[in-house]
Parts: structure tokens; sequence; C-alpha cells
């Protein structure tokens, strides 16, 4: 199954030093049946970019949590067993909770596809996103407008060999 960890750069170079996502439990992001259902698409490349999604709102929200970190949205692909990632049935279909899984243990860094992250250009929009957060999550219409202005940049795409660049540790 392939599960969507959301992360900050500062998160991403921890992981990188340990060489895992973890320790577990880790909050993920994949194709539940409560995100299928919301959804209303059959197209597992849909479906997937949404999971993908859900975990940058995540990152997002983590990004609020960390003052010195770059206003860059990260999101770790990662493939793990079908069984290792739970949904929580008591969130059902809660909007907040679409398509979470929980991933019980480590992850090794091996292990993931690729890294989601945000360019250069985002980091204004992303930082007004998370200012805007608290307002935006208390009903704020002009506030969840500048959240969402987050989602109009598209995550890059990056090779796992080129995360030491992404966060400043390579040549």
């Amino acid at each position: 199954m392939r599960v969507y960890v959301p992360l900050t750069l500062s998160g991403l170079a921890e992981a990188h030093k340990a060489g895992e996502l973890g320790p577990g439990p880790i909050v993920a992001y994949a194709v539940t049946p409560a995100l299928r259902e919301w959804y209303l698409s059959d197209d597992i490349e849909e479906l997937e970019y949404a999971a993908l999604n859900r975990a940058a709102l995540a990152s997002l929200r983590m990004l609020a949590g960390e003052r010195d970190t770059a206003r860059r949205r990260v999101v770790v692909a990662v493939d793990v067993p079908d069984r290792a990632a739970v949904a929580d049935p008591d969130r059902g279909l809660d909007p907040v909770a679409l398509g979470e899984v929980r991933v019980s243990g480590a992850v090794p860094l091996a292990k993931a596809a690729a890294v989601h992250v945000d360019a250069d250009d985002a980091e204004e929009d992303v930082s007004a996103a998370v200012r805007a957060l608290g307002a935006a999550d208390h009903g704020d219409d002009d506030a969840q407008f500048v959240v969402d202005g987050a989602e109009d940049h598209e995550l890059l795409w990056f090779a796992t060999q080129e995360i030491p660049n992404l966060v400043g540790l390579g040549d």
C-alpha cells in the first residue's frame, strides 16, 4: 500500500539522519474506504493524488508548530504492507481524518518511493496559509481561501537520492 507521510524539511532531515521515518506509530494518508467515498472516484491515480493532498495539508499543520523551518510542505511517499497501515474506524468520515492511517512501526527511508516538496516560490503562500490556519479552522471563509491558496502550488517530485540536497546536506 502506498502511504503519504507528512513532514517538514527539518523532519525530513531528521529522517535522513536516522535512516527511517518513525518511531511508530506514524500518521500517514492513503486511499482508504472513507477517502474513496468522499472523493467519489474509482481512478486510483486521482485517489492517490487526493491522499497526497491530505498529507500536504497535514504538513502545513506541522509547519504551524515549527517556527524556524522553511515554509515548504513535504510529503514522503512510502510503500508499506497493507496490514501495516490501519485507518481508525472511530474517526469514520470525520473530514479532518479522511484518508488518515497509522503505520505501526518505523519505516526505513530506503522504502520511500519519492519525496514531494514545495518549490521555493511557494513559501510566501505557504507562510500565509500557516498564519491563517487557526481562523480557517474556526470557519473564517477568507482565512480558508488563504489556506486553499497553498494548494494552488503543486508539490514537486524528487527521487529519494535527492534528499541530502533538499535538506541542505548535499554537495
